[in-house]
């Protein structure tokens, strides 16, 4: 991790100010000054800021159970952020791995760990989410096939990757994809002359929603969930 960033972390100052105190000599690597905040930090480095050894901060895993009517972004804008309902402290340093639509609703990851949210959020890591979906219109049994091979969205012209479906019955149906396309699970199925009315999130990767949770309510991940991506 660079220098600082890591100092950024761990204090209440911006990246930019640290920066300033870099240039200024005010930071110590191992009892030797540094005045690149590029610098990587090495493992088990002891670090100082103005004399004083700083305690590295200690990543946060949250998982939300998302209410509708919230969004999955830092700022408030139409709607309230979803981080207004996480109450501890450096809450402005956290940041949402794996979106949802203000009127989606479940499970959302809340970290400052940007590599353990990279796992979810890079295309390239394939990572699983799980749906439960409401439709508006009978499903037929002819679109697992469909899913399966994938569908092609509206104003596109390649199919995404393929969807596993299960129906449980003509309304309702649980769907697992990988990819993260805009409002990817609605146009799925309106690609297929259907419409979703609700649309719930009970999966990530392998680190599954705690059905003790509200509406609202948010936990800790302990070790083992932390590992789960």
């Amino acid at each position: 991790m660079r220098l600082d960033k890591y100092i950024t972390d761990s204090v209440d100052c911006s990246r930019s100010q640290i920066k300033r105190c870099i240039g200024k000599g005010r930071i110590t690597v191992n009892e030797e000054i540094i005045t690149d905040p590029s610098l990587p930090v090495p493992k088990g480095a002891v670090v100082t800021f103005d004399g004083n050894e700083i305690q590295r901060y200690q990543a946060r895993y949250i998982m939300l159970n998302k209410p509708e009517n919230y969004i999955c972004s830092t700022k408030n804008e139409h709607y309230p952020s979803v981080l207004q309902l996480i109450t501890i402290d450096n809450r402005d340093k956290l940041h949402i791995a794996g979106r949802l639509d203000a009127d989606t609703t479940g499970l959302v990851l809340i970290t400052d760990d940007g590599h353990w949210s990279h796992q979810i959020t890079s295309p390239k890591k394939h990572c699983r989410k799980v749906y439960q979906v409401t439709l508006a219109d009978r499903i037929k049994n002819e679109a697992v096939e469909l899913f399966k091979q994938g569908i092609v969205l509206k104003n596109e012209t390649t199919a995404t990757l393929p969807g596993e479906l299960t129906i449980f019955d003509d309304h309702h149906v649980e769907l697992i994809i990988e990819q993260g396309k805009y409002h990817q699970v609605k146009r799925m199925f309106a690609a297929i002359g259907n419409k979703v009315t609700a649309l719930h999130r009970t999966r990530i990767g392998n680190i599954i929603l705690d059905k003790s949770l509200k509406s609202g309510e948010w936990r800790y991940l302990n070790t083992v969930e932390q590992q789960q991506i």
